[in-house]
């Protein structure tokens, strides 16, 4: 009998998380024949069925949501370990996961990653961008080492390590620039652009404007901070961004920036990771490096 191996499990929990042997194939860089022979022999080891399989998707069945549950269990205390072996090493070296929120990533990363590397030159950054609902829960199963995003997270397994902190700006119509900053209650009534949903840069913006759900007609939404300003500069309304994306966002777009007067709205850039990583001193010493980026980035 063949015995149980981690890469048919790495597989498996790829195949769970994509739910389609060719988006899983892929993520694992090997091909979708391959993948499906991996799984038919976790399945023969188990002597049970673990996914259904469609046409257009695969769903585990209650044996595989079983498997599943452990089999990442297993793969976590297999990243600690690695982990372990790492800190022991010395300095930060090899693959380092780091994910960041989009509203973050452009305007910091260059920075950063030239920061990181200059400390740590074995380093191997692997960067993930997405919304912070996705980086989270893989911090949590162990799919990245630590993420930036927007504090607080308030996830009793995350260690939250403060960055920075930056206001938002108003951007509007280059006609607009002399014209009174509106208030937030004036802001309810203005047409205003911003991020979709899922995004926490979004769900902050509402809430300076004290708007927990905007009218259709007063709403308008882009998939990035880019589209934002050119729909802005375009005439199609106003937008909140955050400040550090000023130089980037502003500088090919026909429009004015605004600062809001006190209490100005404002977001805590963090970084997190798990509470369990063995890294921990490795992982303060990655965030005190990206917060001296952060706050020259700010000026």
């Amino acid at each position: 009998m063949n015995a149980l191996t981690l890469k048919q499990l790495r597989y498996f929990d790829a195949l769970a998380r994509h739910q389609h042997f060719g988006r899983a194939a892929e993520a694992c860089a090997i091909s979708q024949p391959a993948l499906s022979l991996q799984i038919k022999e976790l399945e023969t080891l188990f002597g049970a069925v673990l996914v259904e399989r469609g046409a257009r998707k695969v769903r585990l069945t209650a044996v595989g949501e079983d498997v599943l549950r452990i089999a990442r269990r297993v793969l976590v205390g297999v990243e600690e370990l690695e982990d372990l072996m790492r800190v022991s090493q010395g300095p930060l070296a090899g693959r380092f996961r780091l994910g960041v929120i989009p509203t973050v990533a452009p305007y910091l990363l260059p920075q950063t990653i030239a920061a990181l590397t200059a400390r740590f030159p074995d380093i191997d950054l692997e960067l993930r961008e997405t919304v912070t609902k996705s980086l989270v829960q893989d911090l949590l199963e162990s799919r990245l080492d630590a993420a930036i995003v927007a504090l607080p997270i308030s996830e009793p397994s995350l260690r939250e390590f403060a960055l920075f902190q930056e206001d938002f700006v108003l951007v509007r119509s280059e006609q607009d620039k002399n014209k009174p900053v509106p208030s937030p209650e004036t802001l309810k009534t203005m047409r205003l652009l911003l991020l979709e949903e899922g995004h926490c840069f979004r769900d902050q913006a509402l809430s300076f404007c004290e708007m927990s759900q905007a009218q259709p007609r007063q709403l308008m939404e882009g998939s990035s901070l880019s589209t934002l300003v050119q729909m802005v500069g375009a005439g199609m309304g106003l937008t909140l961004i955050p400040e550090m994306a000023l130089p980037v966002e502003t500088r090919s777009a026909h429009v004015s920036v605004a600062r809001f007067t006190e209490p100005k709205p404002s977001r805590t850039i963090g970084m997190v990771w798990r509470k369990s990583n063995p890294l921990a001193d490795q992982l303060m010493q990655v965030g005190a490096i990206v917060r001296g980026v952060g706050q020259q980035t700010e000026h």
